[in-house]
């Protein structure tokens, strides 16, 4: 990509990001006393990650029998309170596994 091209672009992105992330600060001065728009901000991080994450799960790799059996792998590690590494290293694990036990058959 040209750089006349790209720098624009650039430009326009974190002009939007900053917008995104400055707006809010500007318009709500006071504090937010809804309970239920509270509830609603408070898991909307964990909903987006969720979102971007569970699919780059399933093509991370070019198997989809050792995508799922990666997921699980987190699934139940995350299910029994484990640490972001722990649930991360299991579920590197699951994957290597399965993809082992696939080559040998």
């Amino acid at each position: 990509m040209k750089v006349s091209v790209f720098v624009p672009y650039l430009l326009i992105m974190a002009g939007v990001t900053y917008l995104i992330r400055a707006l809010p600060f500007v318009l709500i001065r006071k504090k937010i006393k809804n309970r239920f728009l509270n509830a609603f901000l408070e898991y909307i991080p964990y909903t987006v990650l969720t979102a971007m994450t569970i699919p780059a799960m399933f093509y991370a790799t070019d198997n989809p029998i050792s995508a799922m059996t990666g997921f699980a792998a987190a699934a139940v590690t995350a299910y029994l309170g484990k640490s972001l590494i722990t649930v991360a290293l299991a579920a590197c694990g699951g994957v290597a596994l399965c993809e082992g036990v696939l080559m040998i058959i």
